[in-house]
């Protein structure tokens, strides 16, 4: 658990202390916040099915490029949700706070009214469970991939909607019944909402 945490604190520290000397530039930056839906895949792994359910979270953005059309971008994510095991002696629900952070590469392609975008990186999710005892949060590096476009409302204000997935090995919090069940999931994340430039 501690682990976790430590994992989640450096990574979004590295993050926040780049952005000052990457901002110097007026016009390169973007930030965003979004509201998103998360929507992880069914699986089944040594005769155990797990699923999770369907839930909203918010994500904030930050990007910065160095052309008109190669940059980058930091992300932080939150959700809660419960994963559910399918055991033999009844369903097990693990209801858990989950965190992600990412930095992708990001490709645009600005046209005059709106900006399509592809992005691909890397990041972690750490699933903390609230209410479960005997359970441990647990974090999983990520490979995150998605596309969508920005729609101009002024020169600075834009609609930003976006499609992320994220791939994954899914957790199991270290409960016994659950052990070695954990295997590759996929978590769709549609989402809309409004950024700035500057």
């Amino acid at each position: 658990m501690i682990r976790t945490k430590r994992f989640a604190k450096i990574f979004l520290g590295i993050a926040v202390a780049t952005l000052p000397s990457v901002a110097q530039e007026a016009g390169r930056s973007e930030v965003s916040v979004q509201a998103f839906g998360s929507f992880v895949k069914r699986t089944t792994q040594n005769g155990v099915p797990q699923s999770a359910t369907d839930s909203g979270g918010v994500l904030a953005s930050y990007r910065f490029f160095f052309s008109n059309s190669h940059g980058v971008e930091v992300n932080y994510g939150y959700s809660l949700n419960t994963q559910t095991y399918g055991l033999a002696g009844g369903p097990l629900g693990v209801k858990s706070n989950q965190h992600e952070v990412t930095a992708a590469y990001v490709y645009r392609h600005a046209l005059r009214h709106f900006t399509p975008f592809v992005e691909a990186g890397v990041g972690g999710l750490v699933f903390a469970p609230t209410d479960a005892p005997g359970t441990s949060t647990q974090a999983r590096a990520a490979f995150v991939y998605g596309a969508g476009t920005d729609l101009n409302i002024t020169h600075r204000v834009f609609l930003r909607a976006e499609y992320r997935g994220l791939v994954y090995n899914s957790p199991t919090f270290e409960l016994a019944p659950v052990l070695n069940t954990d295997r590759v999931t996929h978590r769709a994340e549609p989402s809309i909402g409004f950024g700035y430039r500057f």
